[in-house]
């Protein structure tokens, strides 16, 4: 089967070079000069670099070259993007191709997740062929073999483990989970916890801390995985504090570099400036908090860290707000839509 992957960042190009060992793939980048390093040298300098690709793997700037008679896809276009670009791609992908998001953020505006945004364009007759990829998966870590683990989220039974099988390697071991809604949310709040865990650790705090922003932020997004009809058990899981635990402790984590530089007292545009590829967390801030606020759910580390982002806080402030909160029993946080 020929197997498209739209978006040739760090872990799109990695999916895509893990896939063309098993299947015919072929990636969608941007830019000319990574196409071509793909094709000619197996590597991507750009995003990647010191990564060794598969040779099979075949790239191009071409969306429509790509996708034409493709027979599933991966998307890996960063949330800013992805409608746009799917756009351009949805009238060349059969309805019957299984269609996994990569990108884990939230649209700006509609607050859609990225399975939603990909329901919509490409069609709402196939929303099970639609779902989510996710897990604790560091793209030069699983390039390199280590030994790691993701889920694939589909409603659709059959076509899960169809991909399972493709998927599986013998280093990347692929799970199964038909909660697309708890997958996505734990993989696009964890971005914005991870910026909390990179200021604490620019500030010069050490374990205690990064421990207990793990433990209440995974209360936050299962608070809100669960008010939006995700499922408390997918938290526990890979997509959950999996994907959160690598996300707040790797500093190969965009969104980790991001929080730690703000510890450090740099300026986010400075931050930004100087990164190739996007920390989805700092746009997702927002729009994460817009979702709690309608479904009624309180996030409290999300709300200090966007307050950073946004410049009416600092971190050490932000710190000061999260503790200065009224003690409430621990269990209260999850139970509950209050933290």
């Amino acid at each position: 089967m020929k197997f498209s992957v739209l978006g040739g960042g760090a872990w799109g190009t990695t999916f895509a070079s893990l896939l063309a060992g098993r299947t015919e793939t072929m990636i969608w980048v941007l830019e000319p000069e990574v196409a071509e390093a793909i094709n000619e040298r197996h590597e991507n300098p750009v995003y990647l670099p010191g990564g060794r690709l598969a040779e099979e793997l075949r790239a191009s700037t071409d969306l429509q070259q790509v996708v034409a008679g493709t027979e599933a896809v991966a998307m890996a276009v960063p949330s800013q993007f992805y409608r746009s670009v799917l756009e351009v791609a949805c009238e060349s992908i059969p309805p019957s191709a299984p269609f996994l998001s990569l990108s884990k953020g939230i649209e700006e505006g509609s607050l859609k997740r990225m399975s939603e945004v990909a329901t919509e364009v490409l069609g709402r007759d196939r929303p099970g062929h639609v779902g989510v990829l996710s897990g604790p998966n560091i793209a030069r870590e699983v390039l390199a073999g280590h030994p790691s683990a993701t889920v694939i989220a589909l409603r659709d039974e059959k076509t899960a483990v169809g991909l399972q099988h493709l998927l599986t390697t013998p280093t990347l071991r692929v799970y199964t989970n038909s909660d697309v809604v708890g997958c996505e949310v734990g993989g696009s709040v964890k971005n914005v916890i991870a910026i909390a865990a990179g200021m604490a650790l620019g500030l010069g705090y050490g374990q205690n801390t990064l421990a207990a922003l793990i433990t209440r932020g995974l209360a936050e997004l299962t608070r809100l995985g669960v008010a939006l009809g995700g499922q408390s058990l997918t938290f526990l899981g890979l997509a959950g504090i999996g994907d959160l635990s690598v996300t707040c402790h790797s500093a190969d984590s965009r969104n980790h570099h991001v929080g730690v530089e703000l510890g450090r007292g740099r300026k986010l545009s400075d931050i930004l400036g100087e990164m190739h590829s996007v920390a989805e967390g700092v746009r997702s801030g927002g729009p994460v908090l817009a979702l709690a606020e309608k479904a009624g759910v309180d996030l409290p580390i999300c709300q200090q860290v966007v307050a950073v982002l946004d410049g009416c806080s600092t971190p050490r402030e932000a710190v000061a707000a999260l503790l200065g909160r009224a003690p409430t029993e621990e269990l209260h946080g999850i139970r509950s839509t209050s933290g």
